[in-house]
Formats: C-alpha cells, structure tokens, sequence
C-alpha cells in the first residue's frame, strides 16, 4: 500500500486530533486505506463499450472545477470594494463546495457499509467519525485548489501577499465550515427519525439545501445597492445570516483599514462560527456515529399503493403494452429513487425559482401592471434549461444491478422502453413545474400568453426528444450505476442546455406578426411527429437471437 502526500500533510495537525481525542495512528491507517480503494473505483467496463474507465475519476475531472474557477477572476480585478468583491466570489465559492458536498460526498458521510468491519476492531467511534469527516475534507481541498488556484494567483499578483494570506486562511475555514455544517445538520435529522423515513428526510434536506444555496446567493447579491452607477453597503440586522459577508469583511478591515463595528463583527465570525462547529462536531462525533446506524433499520411498512395518476397517463399516452409497462416502472423509479431525486429534484426546484427571480430583479416604476403588459413571461424558458440533465439522468438507477431483467425479458420493440420512460418523464417532473409556472405567468401577464405557453412546452417536448437521441445510447432506462453520471460530455451537454436559447430566439421571431406564433406552434407539432417516429420507430423489432447475444454479452 503506497504513501500519500495528503496523510503526510495531515501529520502536521497529528497534535490537535489528539486533543480532540481520536487515535490519530488508526484514523490515519483507515484513511490510507479508503484512497487506495478510490484509486481502485470503477475499474469496470462502462455501457458495454469495451472502454475502461481506471482510476479515480473523480481527480480526473478537477480540471473542469479549474475551468468554473474562472469567473471570480473579474471580481478580483474590479478594483478595491472589498466588501462587494470578496462576498460575491466567496458567495460563489461556498456555491461549488455546497453543492459538491450534498451531491458527491453526502453518500460518503452517510455510509454505513464499513461498520461491520471496523466495529468488530478496538476502533472508538470517535476515530471512526473523525476519519470520516478527513476523507472527505481531502477530497474537498482538492476541489477547493482545482477552483481557487487560477484566482489565488490573480489575487496576490493584483493585490499582494497580505490578500493573498487573508484569503488562503479563509479558503480553509470556508471548507471547515461546509464540511462540519452539512454533517451537523445530518446530526439534527438522525437524531429524530428511524430508519426508511430517515432516509427519505436526509434526501430532502439535501434537496432544500441545494436549492437553498442558490436562493441565498441571490439574497447576497441583494444587500448590496447600485447608486449612480456606484456599489454602496448598508449593514442590515439579517447580512449576519449571510456567510459570504462574513468572508468579504476581512479584505475590507485589513487591506482598506476599514474598522467599523459591523465589519469587525462579521471578521470574528468569520474565524469563530468554523472553529466552534469543529468543537461542536468533536463532542458529538460518538452520537453521530451510534445515530447512523438507524440507516441500517427498515421501518416503514410496505403496502402496495396503486398509483391512480400513473395508472391513468399509461392508459391515455402510451398506446401498447410495452410502452404502458415502461411508463409504470419509469414512473415508479422517479418516485422511489433516493439518489434519483437528489441528482434531479435540485434543477427542478430551480426552474421553480429562476423565471421569477429574473421577472422581479428588474425594477419597474409600474409594478405589475408595466410587467404583464411586456414580453418578460419568456423567462418561463428556464423551465426548458433542466431537460437535458434530467433527459441524461434517466439513464442512472441505484439499483442498475438488476439491468439484465431487459436483455433476458420478451421485449418486442426496445423503442417503447424508452419513449415510455420519455413519458413518463414529461408527465410527472417537467409538466408539474411547467404547470406550476405557467398558472401563476397567467396571474401576472394574464390569458393572452396562453398560446406562448404551449409553444414553450412543446419546444420543450422536441428538446427532450433531441436531447434522448443525443446522450442515449442502445441501452434501457435505469440500467447504467450513478458512478459514471459524471462523465457526460461536458461540451455535448452544454450545447443541449445552450439550445434552449435557439426556441427563444425563434419564439421571438414568431411573436414579430400577429399570427407568427400559431404558424410557430403548426411548425413544433410537424417537428414532432417527424422527430417521434425517428427517435422511435415502430419497425425496430428486437429479434431473439439479439436478445440471446446481449444477454451473453452481458454475462
């Protein structure tokens, strides 16, 4: 088993696990051995294409964290408004490090696997948790550099090696902080539920969480004031709810010598709220560890529902058997999908909240009345923005083990698998939110968008079907693990969610003549039925010898 630079670095702090009371020599010894397994991961061969996919692929795609890090580069060469600059960038920063814990490394401080091995060994609880929290604290340092090391350099070339200090030291007390608030937080919940309805709580705080990020970036924004083309601050009672404040106000006291109470305040936090989580989540690791292992119960009881709302979209859209089948169990695995939902319902909550948050950053001396008589209920298109990612995630199930229940069954047409589930899709995640915000455009702009609305939703419907016959390959739905769901072409997809813009621009083509947008929606239905009869086509029969050859494939 090889050395790792990154235990090497931790051997520094060896002294404070100590105090905290951990057996640092064991803590050390689980790590080492919990890298080698990642450097180990999906060795297997993906989607049946002989491709190989070695080693840790998740150090492998940090370039693209680098990529992302670029946009704080602008922030950092505005100029001097500390304050302004340092609580956006750091706004965006705690953004990417939230995200990246609830989405990639929950399931890591959740996992309850190890317990039977390493519970069997004198190893305290205390040392398991602390081991834990390391792991993934390595993984969100990388994320961290990959991030922030373009933007490090800028800032100390631009502003000297006192900003640069000033921000490396609150680099790590921000990635103290997400790491220690998400497993606190997980803390609160594990103490009061059990088992399966645990499970369910723990998914949909994750789900709040992400959503609740990008909602809180917003308000962040918001406490600052533009004033005759000038940025201006005003301390508010509730900026101290806003962390990335907290992280801005250190450039402004010690490079701009800015010593007001509010800004010494937010500094204190700054450094206090991390080091008190640290010590809080040190005294309660014990607790936390004998809290996880109600994930390993199952209480909930297990009544068969039929599900009349599905039961009635498989009779009126899916016109054979196979279809009706594929739209159920589509339906069902949306529902029931833990890791489904946390990967899927965050984009959904943000096309809730993204149309109108873009209508009301705008101010208008009219109110609403001046907005409904504008052509500003085009912002419904970002419920269109999530279709890709959610088209590509149909592909992904927990239990994608089972996939060889579709090469052994008697399926006559593989293209109603799949449209099925395309369905089903529609059905019940775009058309809910779409719904959602349409009926309240309608309270704004009033009926006379009616026509417009369809046009959106049936550009959604061809998006979907562009973005099926893009990213999915010969396989079915729900059969390929959530290992390889990061591994989307980054160029394809952001050209799939980008398309989005080529429906807006024709939709304002159409809207330049009276009767341009029913000739639009004549034009989308044609596509439609032309697109849908290519994407699936009735003819394509699956002969037995090829259901034969797949299973043998697979085996």
């Amino acid at each position: 088993m090889r050395e790792f630079q990154t235990l090497k670095v931790l051997s520094t702090f060896k002294s404070i696990f100590i105090w905290l009371g951990v057996d640092y020599g064991v803590m050390e010894k689980i790590l080492q051995i919990k890298l080698t397994m990642d450097e180990r991961r999906v060795p297997t061969i993906f989607n049946e294409t002989g491709k190989k996919k070695e080693g840790n692929q998740f150090l492998k795609s940090l370039w693209v964290y680098g990529l992302y890090g670029l946009i704080l580069i602008p922030f950092l060469l505005l100029g001097e408004n500390y304050i302004f600059q340092l609580s956006l960038a750091f706004g965006m920063i705690l953004f990417i490090l939230m995200t990246s814990m609830i989405s990639d490394f929950s399931a890591v401080l959740l996992d309850v696997r190890d317990k039977n091995i390493i519970q069997t060994k004198p190893v305290s609880r205390k040392t398991m948790a602390a081991a834990k929290i390391v792991h993934i604290m390595i993984y969100m340092g990388f994320v961290t550099v990959a991030f922030t090391a373009i933007p490090f350099v800028v800032g100390l070339v631009k502003h000297g090696f006192l900003f640069a200090v000033i921000f490396l030291i609150e680099l790590v007390l921000t990635v103290l902080l997400v790491v220690v608030f998400t497993s606190l937080l997980y803390l609160v919940i594990l103490r009061f539920f059990d088992g399966d309805k645990l499970k369910d709580i723990i998914n949909y705080v994750q789900i709040l969480l992400s959503v609740g990020v990008v909602v809180g970036y917003q308000v962040l924004i918001r406490a600052f004031d533009f004033v005759d083309l000038n940025l201006t601050y005003s301390f508010s009672w509730w900026h101290v709810l806003i962390p990335p404040i907290w992280y801005g106000a250190p450039f402004e006291v010690f490079l701009n010598g800015n010593s007001a109470n509010y800004l010494i305040a937010f500094t204190v936090l700054a450094v206090l709220v991390p080091v008190v989580a640290i010590w809080l989540y040190a005294k309660l690791m014990p607790s936390f560890e004998r809290n996880l292992e109600k994930l390993l119960s199952d209480t909930k009881k297990r009544k068969k529902k039929k599900n009349w709302v599905d039961e009635i979209g498989a009779k009126l859209l899916c016109r054979s058997k196979e279809e009706r089948i594929f739209f159920r169990f589509a339906a069902s695995m949306m529902k029931k999908e833990r890791e489904f939902k946390l990967k899927v319902f965050p984009a959904l909550g943000m096309s809730l909240f993204f149309p109108f948050l873009f209508i009301f950053t705008y101010p208008r001396e009219g109110g609403l009345e001046e907005i409904s008589g504008g052509s500003m209920f085009l912002f419904v298109y970002f419920c269109n923005f999530m279709i890709p990612s959610l088209v590509y995630m149909l592909r992904f199930s927990e239990g994608y083990k089972g996939g060889w229940l579709f090469r052994a069954a008697p399926i006559v047409k593989t293209s109603r698998a799949y449209s099925g589930a395309i369905k089903a899709f529609f059905v019940k995640l775009y058309l809910p939110v779409f719904l959602v915000v349409s009926i309240l455009f309608i309270w704004i702009f009033s009926a006379r968008i009616l026509p417009d609305l369809a046009a959106v939703m049936l550009g959604g419907l061809l998006q979907t079907l562009i973005t099926h016959k893009v990213v999915t390959e010969d396989e079915f739905p729900f059969s390929a693990s959530f290992e390889f769901a990061q591994e989307a072409g980054t160029g394809k997809m952001l050209v799939l969610t980008l398309m989005t813009f080529g429906f807006v621009l024709a939709h304002f083509i159409a809207m330049a003549t009276t009767w341009g947008i029913y000739v639009y929606l004549v034009i989308l239905l044609a596509a439609l039925w032309i697109l849908w009869k290519r994407v699936f086509p009735e003819n394509k029969i699956r002969s037995h010898e090829s259901a034969e050859l797949s299973l043998d494939q697979q085996e």
